[in-house]
């Protein structure tokens, strides 16, 4: 019985491990999209960003909303292709930790005191998405998988 068991778990553990390069996909494509649309939708509209920037009391704001523009939407295409996944998710999650940092800040505040506050925000998902692909890579359909495999010491 006890190695039924253990033969079972095996089983479990292996059909849920296949599943992590197809969600990691899923979450690279739905994502990427949605950081691509957001970056892309600043850019056209860079004098209201600038003044949404300058209200917030950003240094720079009409530098930085290209920036922000610029790494959303280009960032947003790179995970969508897998390319750079790892490096292109630690902007984009510090970028996330910044909005909440400087437009969310109540939201931050309630971390631990009404966590729904907190994850019901705007930049969760886009935190929350930047740091599974941070963490756990891209997966394998990804063009870092193709490169790995194909150069040594490629990306990972």
């Amino acid at each position: 019985m006890k190695i039924h068991c253990i033969r079972c778990y095996q089983t479990f553990r292996r059909a849920s491990s296949s599943l992590q390069s197809p969600l990691l996909l899923l979450v690279r494509l739905y994502w990427g999209w949605q950081f691509m649309q957001t970056g892309w939708g600043k850019l056209h509209r860079i004098p209201g960003v600038t003044d949404y920037f300058t209200q917030l009391g950003l240094p720079l704001p009409h530098a930085t909303a290209i920036f922000i523009a610029l790494l959303e939407c280009v960032g947003g295409l790179m995970l969508i292709l897998g390319l750079a996944s790892r490096l292109v998710a630690l902007p984009l999650a510090i970028d996330m930790l910044m909005a909440y940092i400087v437009a969310d800040r109540d939201a931050l505040a309630a971390f631990f005191s009404d966590p729904g506050k907190f994850y019901a925000a705007d930049p969760f998902t886009f935190l929350f998405a930047s740091l599974l692909i941070l963490i756990f890579g891209p997966g394998r359909f990804a063009v870092d998988a193709l490169l790995a495999r194909l150069l040594p010491g490629g990306p990972q």
